[in-house]
């Protein structure tokens, strides 16, 4: 009996030492994205140099994306133009389909006229700033031959992107029903999807590898060639109804399906922020959000140089040599790393040596000759605690790391230099053998 009541009170406090762990571990997860109070299902802040993640909420819930799909329309757009495919200047011929399109009721768009040529450059800013849908699909026709073709092409450049939680099945964003009867992919109902992550690191790669799309994504209004002024809907751009300091872009949608989404990025210094807020429940709202979003990451975040030009590890700033003229070699960082830092977490990053193996021998030496400048390995950054930094894509853990090479030369010894530190090593392991064979007649 008293086994059993010894079981039965072990038993009674384990289950109360997991339910507590349990609640705090709920109450941190709950603080965490808490944190901004944020009224809208998923959220996400990086920063846009590093691609390292600040603060997420509900990143990979797959939701409707509704317009910021054009994001992906213009990346395949400025990329054609990039490998010389099409032109800014080439003319393009409305047919009736995106006639009838850029007048139908509801919907964003400056109106097009049948059998009128219209540059690239023109529809593009027509998607870009005022989010002109039948523009958008006279640019993709161009592209794809088809609006299907290029739905195709869009699924694969995601793809090729490493985008994750994602479906496109028009170039718009639009609903399918939206379309007059047409629907490129999917559903006769359906909408293009994504997570806040994918989309995050699609408007990331958009600045990346084509920062011009900032050039169009930064103006406010667009001057159309009906004589028309058309406010940008990326309402944060500096003299707009909600102008926050530093927006230059990037792309707003809402469908009934979506809800309010908004992809923004800001730039204050030498620090950028993408952020991305997904079905929030007004056009407002996503801008008071994504303000409180901004807002946190330029008060509390501050690019910090966690390791300087030429640094050197204090517990390891040289390599041992093998047949050299010098028996060590010392070694720095060619360049610095520069990370997003919390204020008052500025100690709990440290430097982490990783020297390439392939370059020494079983002993963990180099051998001469050694030239300055050869690489030996790179020095990345972790946390005091060992907690993963988190990245938007794996690739970007490359960023934070920099070469560490030979900071001098150690010439290869002569021959006779080295048979002497053969016959020195001989002899003294030779010594060491018997002073311990001695030792062990004792």
């Amino acid at each position: 009996m008293k086994g059993l009541k010894k079981i039965s009170i072990l038993l009674i406090i384990f289950f109360i030492v997991l339910t507590t762990v349990l609640i705090s571990f709920a109450s941190k997860s709950d603080a965490a994205e808490d944190e901004l109070d944020l009224k809208l299902e998923a959220a996400i802040l990086i920063d846009a140099d590093s691609g390292i993640v600040l603060f997420e909420k509900n990143a990979d819930v797959v939701l409707g994306i509704a317009s910021m799909s054009k994001m992906m329309t213009e990346y395949m757009v400025l990329e054609a133009i990039d490998q010389k495919k099409i032109s800014w200047d080439q003319p393009v011929e409305i047919n009736e389909y995106v006639h009838k399109l850029s007048a139908a009721p509801g919907l964003s768009n400056v109106g097009l006229t049948q059998g009128e040529a219209y540059t690239v450059k023109e529809l593009y800013e027509a998607m870009a700033i005022f989010s002109g849908n039948a523009a958008t699909v006279a640019l993709a026709e161009l592209i794809g031959g088809t609006e299907k073709n290029f739905v195709e092409m869009m699924n694969k450049k995601a793809e090729e992107l490493g985008l994750k939680d994602y479906k496109f099945v028009n170039s718009s964003g639009l609903n399918n029903s939206s379309l007059l009867g047409n629907h490129p992919a999917g559903g006769p109902d359906e909408e293009n999807v994504m997570s806040a992550r994918a989309t995050a690191k699609l408007a990331y790669r958009l600045l990346k590898d084509y920062p011009k799309v900032l050039d169009t994504a930064s103006q406010p209004r667009l001057e159309f060639r009906d004589g028309r002024t058309y406010d940008n809907f990326n309402f944060m751009l500096p003299g707009l109804v909600y102008g926050y300091e530093g927006v230059d872009g990037l792309k707003t949608g809402s469908t009934d399906f979506a809800g309010y989404g908004f992809t923004a990025t800001a730039k204050r210094g030498n620090q950028r922020f993408i952020s991305v807020v997904m079905k929030a429940d007004t056009r407002d709202m996503r801008f008071t959000e994504t303000t409180k979003i901004l807002d946190y990451a330029f008060n509390n975040f501050k690019n910090e140089i966690v390791v300087e030009k030429n640094y050197q590890l204090k517990s390891k700033d040289s390599v041992p040599v093998t047949k050299g003229k010098e028996d060590q070699v010392e070694i720095q960082t060619v360049d610095e790393i520069i990370l997003p830092i919390k204020k008052g977490e500025e100690d709990q990053y440290v430097p982490k040596l990783v020297l390439d193996k392939g370059k020494l021998d079983e002993k963990g030496n180099l051998t001469a000759p050694i030239k300055e400048g050869d690489r030996v390995g790179y020095l990345t950054i972790q946390t005091k605690s060992n907690e993963p930094i988190s990245y938007l894509t794996s690739e970007d853990e490359n960023l934070v790391k920099v070469d560490v090479v030979a900071a001098e030369d150690v010439e290869k010894a002569n021959w006779f230099v080295l048979v002497l530190s053969g016959i020195r090593g001989f002899f003294g392991a030779f010594l060491n053998n018997v002073s311990t064979s001695v030792k062990g007649l004792f």
